[in-house]
Parts: C-alpha cells; structure tokens; sequence
C-alpha cells in the first residue's frame, strides 16, 4: 500500500498535483488520488489494509486517519467524491465487525459520516443498506462489534447534513416532522431530529429495507437463549434510537402506517415496554420513552390497540422474545404501568420528566376508556407522581408534568381518592409555587387537585395546612385585585369553591388567620368580579356564593366570638358598601337574573340572623336606599317566580327585623299569591274579606308592605292612588279587619301619612266618611300610638286634628308615663328611627303648628284634679327633657301657659307636695326661665303666684334646714325672674321679689354671715354648700341691682350704696354695701370674687351713668375711696382674667372721680399706678424683661394707663414712661399675632394725646392693613342669634348647672356706659378698635 503523505503530513504542497502511474504494489493509477502535501493515496492498498482481519491495528487506524484528512482538501475530496465515491463502503462496513478496537470504530463511524456527505445520495443509501444487511446476516451474533452498526446507523438518522428526509420525497417538500420542545435523545448523541435535506430518492427504499432489518435483528435469539449479556442495555438503547428515527421518517403525510411496519407495531410496542420495565441506564430508558412518544404521537398506540384486539398473541412475550424472566401477559395498560414505573423511580429528572410526559401523552387520548386510567391508578402511578412531585424541589418542569399526569388521573375519582388522600402533602409547596406566577401552565389544574382533595378527604386537611392555603389563596386573590397578577375565570371559580370546601372542614374552627383569611378574600373577590364584570359576568356568581358561605360559617359554631363577628361586620360592609350600590347601578345591565337571584339570596341570609346588630343596620341601610321601589324595579325586569320569591322572602324578613319575629308571616305565606306590580297589590286592598281567611291574609300583607315602605319614605305607588285605595278598604272592611290592635295601629299611621301628605300638595281629594270611620276606630278600639313605628307625617297629622285631642291627651299621657320610667335609658334618635321618642315630640312641639305642646300644657294643668302624683312628676320630666333638648321649646310652652299650669300646681297640691315633686316642679321653672327670650313671657300674674310661692317656701326652709338644692334653685329661680325684668316682663314678680322684706333679712343675714368669716373664708372648698349659697346670694343681688335700675329707677341711692356712713337708707329692698363688696372680692374664692367684681363693676356703672347725668349729687370720702382703690389694685393680678378685668375698669373709674386739683399730689405719690404702667410699657416694648404674670395681666394695665392719659393734666411720670424711643419699642415689636383689641384701644389714646409721631403711625398702619386682611382671610363670621345652651361639662347635679348658668350670665352681661362694652367678640372688637384708630387719624388730619 501507497501513502505519500505519511512523511510529511504537513509539508507545503508540492507544484505538481499530477498523480504518479502505479503504486508499490502495482495498481493501477485510476485508484490513486494525489493529496494536497504532494503524495498520494492508493484506495485499493487501503481496501485490503482495512478489509484484512490481521492487519495491525495501529496500520489500520494511521490510513484511516490520513483518509479523514485527505478528504478535507477540497482536490482530493473532489476528485474522490466524482470517481471514487462507493469504493470504500464495503470494506469500512467490514471494520466495524472485524476489529474488536473501541478506537478504531469511533474513526471508521466518523470516517462513514464523513463520506455521507457525499453528494451523490446513493452513497448514503449503500452505507445503510450494508449495513443494514450486516445486521440482519446473524455473521457476528451477539458482540461488542455489533453495538457500532446500529449506531453508525442511528448517526446517519440523526446527521445534520443537507440530506432531504425521506418524508419530503413523499410529500413534496411538506414541512418535516419532529418532536416536543424537549427531544428524548441520549446525552452523547446530539443529533437533531428535525431533518433538513435535499431530495434523495433512492434513500426511501433503503430506509424500508432497513426496518424489517432492524426489527429482525431486534428479535433475533442467540443460540444460548440469553438475551442480550453482556453489553445488551447499550445496544439496546443504540436499537431504540434508530427505531425512533426510523418511525421519525416514516410518518406519513395521510395517517397510514407503513405496510412494512404495520405487522409490528405490538410486537415494538410491547418489545419497547419490556426493555423500559427492565432497563438500569437512564440512557436506554430515555431512547425507549422517545421511541414510544414517537409511536403516540404518531398514532400507532391505536393501531396496536385495534391489532391488539384482533389477537391477543399479538404481544405474547414468547412470539416477542425469550428472556430468563417471563413478563406476564396482560392488558396493555398494565404492562405500561409496570414500565414507566422504573423511570419514575430515576435520579435523573429528564428521565422522569420524559416518563411523566408519555404517561399523560398516553391519558390524554380522545380513545382513552376511564377504566384505562383506574388501572393506572390502581397501579400505583398516582402515588408514583406524588412522590415524584414531593422530591421536585418545585421546579417547574417537574411540576408542570407531574400535575397535568395527576389532573388525569383524578378523573378516576374513586380510585384516585385513597391516593389523593396520602399524597396532597404534596401538593401544598405547589400551590405556594403556582401561586406566585401570573398564569403559570398548571395554575388551574393544581387548584383543581386541592379542592379535589378538601372536598372529597377533607379529614387529611390539618389546621397548618388550612392557613398556608388560605394565605396563598388570598394573596391570589389580593394581587389580581391589585393588579400584579390576573385570574382566570376558572381559577377564581376554584378558589372559591377551595375556600367552601374549607368552611366546611371541621379543622378550621378556632383558627383566627383563617377567619382572617375568608374576610379579606371575600371582599378581594366581590371587588375583582364588581370591576370585570363586563369583562368576566359569570365570575361574581362564585364570587357571591363565597360570600354567602362565608357569612353562613360566621353565624355556625361559637358565632358569638370575636372571629366571627368581625367576619360577619366584613361580609355585611361588603354588600352595604359595594354590593348594593353596584347592584342599584347596574340592574339594568344584567341579561338573565342569575345574579340578581344570587344578590338577593345572599342579603337574606344576612337578614335572617335578626339578632345581631350589624344585621338590624343592614336592613336599615337597605330600607333607606329605596328597597321596595328598587325591588319591584327588579320583578319588572326579570318576573319570574323565583325573584317574585326571593323579592317577597327579603320583604318578609326585613318587616320582622322593624316590627319583631312572625310579624311578618302573612307575607311569607301570601307570597306566591301576591302580585309582581303594586299597582296589582293595591287593587286587593279595593275587595271587601269578609269570610275570606286568604283575602283577609293577603290584605295584611300588602298593608304591611305599604307600612313598611312608608315608614322609610319609599312610596312604590302615586299618593293620590294610595290614599283611595285605604279608603276603600276602611269602607268596605272597617267592620271585619279593624278587631286586632296592630292591624289598627298599620292602617292608622298609613292613612295618616297619606292625609298629611294630601295636605302638603293640597290636590288630593280625601273621603270625610272614611275620616270618620278612622276617628271613630281610634276612640272606641283601643288605639296605642307607643306600640307601633309611626311616620313623623302620620305623627304631626294626628296631633293637629282637634276632634281627637281626648285620644291624644290619653296618648300624651301614657308616652310621659313610659318616659319617666325609662329615663335612664339612652334612646338613640336618629333620622331612620320612628319609634316615638321624646326627641320626635321635641321636635312636634317646636314646629308649633300641632297640639302636642298644648296638651302637655292643659295635661300639666289638669294634673292636680285629675291625676296622681306620680303623673305629675312624669308631665313635668317630660317636659323638662323636651326643654333641655330643644330650649327654643320654652317658648311654645310659655304661649301655651306653662305659668298658669305650674301656678295651679303649686296651689292645688299645697303644702301635701312631696320634696321631690316640689325639686322637680322647681326645676322644670328653672329650665324654663334659662331658655325662654323674654318676649315670649307673659301672664305677669302667675309668675307673680309663682314667686311669692317659691319665697313662702324658701325663707321657712333656710330657716329650718339650711341651704338646701331645693333653696339654692329657688334663689336661682327668682335670679332668672329679675334677669327678665330688664326686659321689661314679669315686671311685678320682679318688685315682689325685690322689694320683699323676708328677702332682704335673707340676704343681709347670708352676707354679713360671710363677711364675718374673713380670711378664713378664703379657705373653704368652692363645692361648699355656704359657698354656693353665697354665690347664688351675689347672682340674686346683681340681677336685683339691674332690675331695679330698670323698673324701679327712683328707689336706686348710689350714695348710700357707696358710701353709707351717715345716711339713712331710704328704701328697703335687696342691695348690698360697698365695704362688704369689698370684703367679699378680697377674702373671697375665685367665684365669689367674681360675681362681687361684675357687681362692683355694674354699681360703678350706674354711678358714671348718675354721675354724668347729675354731676353735683353725689360725694365721695377720699378715704373711703382710697381703701375701695387699694383693694381693687390688689385684684388687678389675680388669677381669673375676668376678676382682673372688672378690677381694672372698677379702678379706672375710680381714678377719674377725684378731684383733680386736690388729689393730684395723692396720685402722684402713688407708686402702684405708676409700677403698673411701667410693667405695661416692659412687657410691650420688650417683651423678655417682663414677668411672666404681667405678660398675662396687661390688657387689665392698659386701662390704668388710658384712664391716667385721660386726666386734664397729664401726670409728669407718665410722660417720662411713654417717651419717644419707648412708643418705638412698641410700635416695633406689633405684629400680626400679638395684636388685640386692648392694645389698639391704648394705642388710640396714644394717638389722640399727641404721643404718636408719623413714622410710628405709618408702621402701626401697615400692621393694622395685614391684621384686616388676615381677618377677613380667615373669614370672620360674626355671632349670630343660636339657641342658649349651657355648658355641664364641671357640675355633676343641677344645682351646680344652675350655678355655672348664672355666672356665665351675670359675666356675659354689658355695663352700660362703658367703652368695654365694645370688647364682646375678641375678632370683631379687634377690627372696631383698628376702625376707630383710623378715624382718630382722619380727624386729626
């Protein structure tokens, strides 16, 4: 043999290519192609080099290897290819069985791959055909020499050449066949079975040949009977891999099989099962779970299933093979099952995902019987799955091929139970897994599987594994909500119905997160189906059952806990929040009445749990939102019986939730009889029932509905048409159906609220003989206005007719009765509340346009006669709390004669009053006289009774008992009276009270008695009894002080009352000194230094007054005066501003009284005044060297100051405190937010006595033009006229309310003559004082 190119392999081509004549041995040179290296090879010398058996191996793999090189020159190759192309085939096909080298048959396989490419296709068709051929002779029975022909020959299936698959011969140029995403090919071989290659006739018929050859080879025996020894798995596994692309190629286009394949297919197919049951290598296992994905998918599983049902010895083992161990004959399901399960059991995932995937490719059949999938659950393939899935650590493949195999196997329900039982643990870490990713492949089938196993084993669910569903299933829900993932439809639907499968497990009671987790993922669902449901309508049926169920579990087993009520309130907002607004909104949206049947069906079940509160305001809220009128909206779109039902069962429910339980049974039992229109329901009320117990029923029903609806305000009929049909009725029928008081009562409040109704519009015609009829029913039936609800029209319309006041005297009566008895009680008024409580009758007797406020008035009159003591006391609290809610109602009693009823009382029941009745006769005049306005009193002579009562009974109690609540409110009382005399009403109660002699020892005796303690008192407790009798004496002698100044001006000596000495009194009346005013605002508590204070303050008043009128009558002590002032300078820092403030204007009256020529050397020694003004000055100009309290205390100072600028001759001190630069200090540190009224007002005086110069005056402007506007900014509103009220928040009994009533009104009232009086809004009197200042400017201009 001949190489040329042994010696230099890499030596540079030589010029000539030109082939030499012969070789050694003689050839011919037709044989021998030169190379590019300059030498030569002879294809004869190689043929009997590799062809000989002996030839050493070394020779053998050196010329094999300088070939494969050879043919990468492009001359060589050519020239090979063109002439030489099929010389070789035979002798390297004789390598592969010749030489027993490894090495050597990798380099003759890749040598033949090599000359495959050939262009001539027919060289590829020899290489199969030899070897097919080599296979079928038997020559090498069972070798390790065998194994390299089937794999030369499977490598030549899976080449990547351009090679035309056959199938594209047959189909002309159709696309080629291949398998899933995920080709089951061994993990050495990476051949492509996708087949991309040019047209190849020839290869057609050598590929059929080579089938019968393969599948001959396949059940040849050996002549020892063993099957496959030693090397056996590997060449199996090379025999499975051509097979799988043999049935890759032979796929035809039309779905026939091949007539060479067509007898084999069981034979294969069992052939293929047999090797996987028996296979250790992953390697074969994965070629035989290719090859048998390759039949399936091809449709040859069906082909062997017809065969197979031809003839059972199609797969019989012994025509298959013979093996040392027999496989027992059987279905083919169970031979299947038995096969995969060796796969399953691998530790390789792509084996048991490729096992996983044929068994559901298998399944998953159109042809596949249910008994089918039993036998493979009843083989154990589930549990097989399970654990499969236990050990995937939840990756994805694994799971996505585990689920849709056990999604399968579930349909055999039975069979599949047990299993799913043992392996939902399983399943749990899937859920979490799916859950996560946005639609994920398996998503629904995983959700299909746990219900499956909540529904049917729900014994296997613990607590632990309830809350990890629940939690995943409501974070689901909460995302797609949110937007971060979707749903399917499907998959809500599954959710839903896992959380019912749930509700139903006993494992799930007590546990709090699961209760939790119902109440979120309830309300998520409803709001994600509300939202789609023009998208997904069908989805917020399951969405609604879920809530049904859900409200059904919180109403189960310990409904009373804490879990469970909140589940409920959550259900219940749900449907009042979203639900019913929805609802109203989109009814006439909706095409069938599925939903509105399930709407409905879930607030019923909410209403039936009458007991519970949150269900009462669900009703509530429904009866509100115009539920009768919206529900028969409902029967007009969708009038069926079953929303006719639901419509009526909710109406009957709702009625027992308002008027209490089988109230409302006549609806339920007349509902399949009622009509859908009310316009039909009214036409029953037109028919007469006598002897008709059904009539008679329905009749009730449609009253009660109307009563219902009424009550609310929801009218599902005109008024007009209403009202004629319960005339009608009580026409026809006032003799039959009137005998029960709660029919009575229904018919009453209706056609009442129909007539005030007819009344407002004043167009509907009403019937006076059916008015008659009512009033009649009402006097002789024993009518109880307390007993039902009523409309506050039907109300107000009863209580202005006048023929009936006698019934409703009785019913006043018995309301105060039932009132008095339950005055503790709270009673919750609100605007849907029409049980008649004492605010509704506040509010009848404000509106004053009805009887209610008179006959309360002639009842309380009437009481001494005709009722007992125990009525009078309930009349009088009544009236009392009508009062303290609505104080404006004092006046409409007051009109009525309230003072002649109490008078009568006080006289007819004399001296056998019990002390309680008397405290609250009493007190019902207190609350009187605070809210009443004086121009609605009148009737002077019975408060005059009243008066001289109350003083007949006060003076002998105070005498005998001291200071008692029933004295201290009888000392308010006749306060109130002298505060309402300034008005000029109750003018002679007023004298009668001032001028009274028992009053006045009264009153001397209780002042001096204080007077007397000193310092000591001081240190009593302000809650004292004595010290509130002194507070209520000084109330009483400031309203005397102001009375009498108003209706008896001739009997006022300001002389005498301030400075007595040496002067008879002239007139005996209730006053107090000066010197004991004085005493008291020294010694006395912060009230009582107030109350002395105001009383100093008005005194003084009427003095300037007198003074200004009169200026030569009256003289003073300078002594006398001097000791008033030192004890008013030592008020101007007390604690209480008020004090200081009437101090302060006390004192600067004081100082403009003196004489200035005789005293100005007196108020120039005066150090106070002056450390008062200076302290002033400090605090404004410089604010941080001031004291603490002064910061407080100078608005008291600036009158000081204002009132010694005043004098006709400015004192020389004060001009040196108010120079120049100290006015610049003030005017610079004035700003927005310590700007007051106060402060303008002195700055005014600074002003108009020349202090102010023009920089300071335009710096004092710009400030004042920022205060306007932030003022008018913050919109400044100034106080109206409002309805008194008084401030209880500090006094725990009603003395102490009436005590903290008359101070405030003492401290509220104006002195007259006083620029103070000014100063009532702190805003308002800001924006005055800046008005006057600009004035001021204007006129100096």
């Amino acid at each position: 043999m001949y190489f040329a190119t042994s010696q230099l392999p890499h030596s540079p081509p030589s010029p000539s290519l030109e082939p030499p004549l012969t070789c050694a041995q003689g050839h011919s040179s037709t044989l021998i192609i030169p190379t590019d290296e300059g030498g030569s090879i002879c294809l004869l010398c190689l043929s009997n080099l590799i062809s000989n058996p002996r030839s050493p191996t070394v020779h053998v793999s050196y010329a094999l290897s300088q070939l494969s090189i050879a043919l990468f020159q492009p001359s060589f190759r050519q020239t090979f290819f063109t002439f030489h192309s099929h010389f070789l085939i035979s002798p390297l096909v004789g390598v592969l069985s010749s030489f027993y080298d490894e090495p050597i048959a990798k380099q003759t396989m890749d040598l033949i791959m090599q000359l495959c490419e050939a262009p001539d296709c027919d060289v590829h068709a020899e290489f199969v055909a030899r070897l097919a051929d080599r296979l079928s002779s038997g020559s090498l029975a069972w070798s390790q020499r065998q194994l390299h022909s089937p794999t030369v020959i499977s490598k030549a299936f899976s080449t990547e050449n351009d090679l035309e698959d056959p199938i594209k011969i047959y189909t002309k140029n159709r696309s080629s066949l291949g398998l899933p995403k995920k080709p089951f090919l061994l993990s050495r071989r990476n051949g492509c079975p996708h087949f991309q290659s040019r047209q190849w006739p020839s290869i057609v018929q050598v590929t059929l040949e080579t089938e019968t050859v393969a599948i001959s080879f396949c059940l040849k025996q050996s002549p020892e009977g063993q099957f496959l020894l030693e090397y056996s798995e590997d060449i199996q596994g090379e025999i499975l891999f051509v097979l799988y692309k043999l049935f890759l190629l032979n796929g035809s286009q039309d779905g026939e099989d091949p007539p060479s394949l067509f007898g084999h297919f069981s034979k294969l197919l069992h052939l293929a099962l047999a090797v996987l049951m028996k296979a250790q290598s992953d390697d074969v296992r994965l070629n035989c779970i290719a090859f048998l994905t390759v039949m399936m998918q091809r449709g040859f599983f069906q082909t062997t299933s017809i065969i197979g049902t031809r003839s059972r010895s199609c797969y019989d083992v012994d025509h298959l093979m013979e093996t040392n161990e027999q496989i027992s004959d059987g279905p083919l399901a169970i031979l299947f099952a038995e096969a995969v399960k060796g796969p399953l059991l691998s530790s390789d995932n792509q084996v048991q995902i490729a096992a996983l995937d044929l068994l559901y490719l298998y399944l998953s059949r159109k042809d596949v019987l249910e008994n089918e999938i039993q036998v493979f659950v009843e083989e154990n393939i589930a549990d097989y799955a399970f654990e499969v899935l236990r050990l995937s650590g939840c990756k994805d493949p694994t799971i996505k091929s585990c689920i849709q195999l056990l999604d399968i196997l579930a349909t055999a329900e039975q069979a599949f139970r047990q299993r799913l039982a043992i392996g939902f643990m399983a399943l749990i870490p899937v859920l979490h897994h799916v859950a996560e990713i946005p639609f994920h492949p398996v998503q629904t089938k995983t959700l299909r599987l746990i219900w499956n196993s909540v529904e049917n084993c729900p014994g296997v669910v613990s607590k632990s594994q309830v809350e990890e569903i629940s939690l995943s299933l409501t974070g689901m829900l909460k995302k797609n909500l949110d937007g971060e993932i979707g749903m399917l439809p499907e998959t809500l639907a599954l959710v839903c119905s896992i959380f019912v499968a749930l509700m139903k497990c006993s494992s799930t009671c007590g546990i709090s997160s699961f209760s939790l987790s119902i109440q979120d993922a309830s309300r998520n669902c409803i709001l994600t189906c509300l939202i789609n449901y023009g998208k997904y309508p069908g989805q917020l049926l399951n969405s609604l059952y879920l809530l049904k169920e859900a409200y059904s579990y919180s109403v189960g087993m310990n409904s009373s806990s804490s879990m469970n009520t909140d589940l409920r309130r959550s259900i219940i907002d749900v449907c009042k929040t979203h639900i019913l607004p929805w609802f109203m909104k989109s009814l006439h949206e909706m095409e069938d009445e599925d939903i509105p049947a399930a709407i409905l069906e879930n607030f019923y079940s909410i209403l039936l749990q009458d007991s519970d509160t949150e269900t009462k305001i669900f009703a509530n809220v429904l009866l509100t939102s115009s539920w009768f009128s919206f529900a028969y909206g409902c029967l007009g779109l969708f009038p069926s019986e079953k929303m006719k039902r639901n419509v009526y069962l909710i109406f009957s429910v709702m009625t027992d939730i308002i008027l209490g339980v089988d109230s409302a049974r006549c609806i339920s039992d007349a509902a399949p009889h009622l009509p859908s229109d009310p316009i039909d329901l009214l036409f029953l009320l037109g028919h007469k029932s006598s002897q008709n117990v059904e009539l008679s029923s329905r009749q009730l029903a449609v009253l009660l509905l109307l009563y219902i609806s009424s009550l609310y305000d929801d009218r599902i009929a005109d008024d007009k048409l209403v009202l004629a049909s319960l005339e009608q009725y009580i026409l026809l029928n006032s003799s039959e159906n009137m005998h029960g008081a709660s029919v009575l009562g229904i018919f009453i409040n209706l056609y009442a609220l129909y007539r005030g109704l007819a009344k407002v519009s004043y167009q509907i015609p009403y019937s006076p003989e059916a008015e008659r009829i009512v009033f009649h029913l009402l006097a002789e039936k024993g009518w109880d206005l307390l007993s039902t609800r009523i409309h506050v029209t039907s109300l107000k319309w009863l209580f202005q007719q006048e023929k009936i006041c006698n019934v409703l005297s009785a019913q006043i009566l018995k309301f105060c009765r039932c009132h008095c008895s339950n005055i503790n009680q709270i009673n919750i008024h609100g605007e849907a509340n029409q049980k008649i409580d004492v605010y509704v009758m506040t509010e009848l007797v404000a509106l004053g346009d009805n009887f209610v406020g008179t006959l309360m008035v002639f009842l309380l009159g009437e009481a001494g006669e005709q009722y007992s003591e125990y009525d009078v006391v309930s009349l009088v609290n009544t009236i009392k709390r009508i009062i303290e809610i609505s104080p404006s109602t004092s006046d409409q009693f007051c009109l009525h004669g309230i003072a002649t009823a109490i008078k009568n009382l006080y006289y007819k029941f004399g001296h056998s009053l019990s002390p309680d009745t008397f405290m609250s006769i009493s007190e019902l005049v207190s609350y009187i006289l605070q809210a009443v306005h004086s121009e609605s009193l009148s009737d002077d002579e019975s408060w005059v009774a009243i008066v001289v009562k109350i003083i007949d009974y006060l003076i002998p109690s105070v005498a005998a008992d001291g200071w008692t609540p029933g004295t201290l409110i009888s000392i308010g009382i006749l306060s109130m009276v002298l505060h309402h005399s300034v008005n000029q009403v109750m003018v002679e109660a007023s004298k009668t009270i001032i001028l009274s002699t028992h009053m006045l020892s009264l009153v001397n005796t209780t002042i001096a008695n204080a007077c007397s303690k000193g310092p000591s008192l001081l240190e009593q407790n302000e809650g004292a009894r004595s010290v509130e009798a002194l507070v209520f004496v000084l109330s009483l002698l400031f309203f005397s002080l102001r009375s009498a100044h108003a209706i008896l001006p001739g009997i006022m000596d300001f002389q005498y009352l301030l400075d007595p000495t040496n002067i008879p009194q002239p007139w005996s009346y209730i006053s107090i000194q000066c010197h004991d005013l004085c005493k008291l605002l020294h010694f006395g508590s912060i009230p009582i230094k107030l109350l002395s204070s105001q009383y100093l303050l008005e005194l003084f008043s009427g003095i300037e007054d007198e003074k200004s009128r009169k200026s030569d009558t009256l003289e003073f002590r300078t002594n006398y005066l001097t000791s008033i002032m030192a004890v008013l300078e030592g008020q101007l820092f007390s604690s209480d501003m008020s004090v200081a403030m009437n101090c302060s204007l006390c004192l600067s009256m004081l100082i403009g009284w003196q004489d200035v020529e005789t005293e100005v050397s007196a108020i120039q020694r005066n150090n106070w005044c002056r450390f008062i003004v200076e302290e002033l000055v400090i605090s404004l100009a410089a604010p941080s060297l001031a004291s603490k309290s002064f910061m407080i205390h100078h608005k008291p100072a600036i009158h000081i100051a204002v009132e010694l600028l005043r004098r006709k001759k400015v004192l020389q001190w004060m001009t040196s405190i108010f120079d120049e630069s100290c006015i610049f200090a003030i005017t610079r540190n004035i700003t927005n937010s310590n700007l007051s009224a106060e402060l303008v007002f002195l700055l005014r005086k600074l002003l108009n006595y020349g202090f102010l110069n023009d920089e300071q005056i335009a710096a004092l402007n710009q400030v004042f033009q920022e205060c306007r506007k932030c003022i008018y900014t913050d919109k400044l509103q100034h106080a109206g006229a409002e309805e008194k009220t008084w401030n209880v928040a500090a006094a725990s009994d009603y003395v102490g309310k009436v005590c903290q009533f008359l101070i405030s009104l003492v401290t509220t009232q104006p002195s007259s003559g006083m620029e103070s009086s000014r100063f009532q809004s702190e805003k308002r009197e800001l924006l005055e004082e800046i008005d006057l200042f600009s004035k001021c400017l204007m006129r100096e201009d």
